[in-house]
């Protein structure tokens, strides 16, 4: 499958999806620790953005809460279109992550929970170093990516009759990414999940 073909999936599935996945894991409470541990890092009113913000739900509306600005993007119009009637304080585009123009040392921190694993993976490393280049110095990245390397697809995800696509490489070479990119990874831990899982990595921009 090619890169845009695959994009096209993910966004379809997202599409079609959005209520439901919100719906099978907004009852993560994982996310609720990555959150908290971030908003002990940000200074007041810090600029995030939330790449592969989804609906909004949990991390911008957290955020926001909290006093921060956040910019989400999400490739799925009915995501976008949810996440600006669920957190209406946040600003949120639709927009293909690897194209997305941003100004250099514009974000106090980057986030991006289960949104790497749906690009393809040799656009993966570019936007690692894209993401560096947006944060400040001292900015924080919080993300997850694969833990064991796999590319493949579901045909009936969520139970919702419609196919999702992944792609991702292994947990020691999103480290290399990362380190190449400028980041200084300070912690990687395995999240598990089901049978394999994923990782989790902490980094902050020199």
């Amino acid at each position: 499958m090619d890169a845009e073909s695959a994009k096209d999936l993910v966004r379809r599935g997202y599409d079609a999806l959005s209520a439901r996945y919100d719906d099978s894991y907004q009852g993560e409470t994982k996310y609720e620790a990555w959150i908290q541990e971030l908003l002990e890092d940000l200074g007041e009113g810090s600029r995030v953005l939330d790449l592969g913000c989804g609906s909004g739900l949990p991390v911008a509306r957290a955020l926001v809460s909290a006093g921060h600005r956040v910019l989400g993007v999400d490739i799925s119009e009915v995501q976008v279109r949810r996440a600006r009637e669920l957190v209406p304080q946040g600003e949120f585009v639709r927009a293909d992550a690897t194209k997305l123009e941003l100004p250099s040392a514009s974000f106090d921190a980057v986030v991006s929970f289960y949104a790497l694993i749906h690009i393809p993976l040799n656009e993966q490393a570019p936007l690692l170093q894209r993401i560096a280049g947006w944060l400040r110095p001292g900015g924080r990245f919080v993300g997850t990516t694969g833990h064991d390397a796999w590319t493949g697809a579901e045909e009936n995800w969520l139970g919702g009759e419609v196919p999702m696509w992944w792609s991702h490489a292994d947990a020691a070479t999103y480290r290399k990414w990362l380190e190449r990119s400028g980041l200084v990874v300070e912690r990687e831990e395995f999240v598990p999940e089901g049978d394999s899982g994923h990782t989790l990595f902490r980094a902050r921009r020199e």
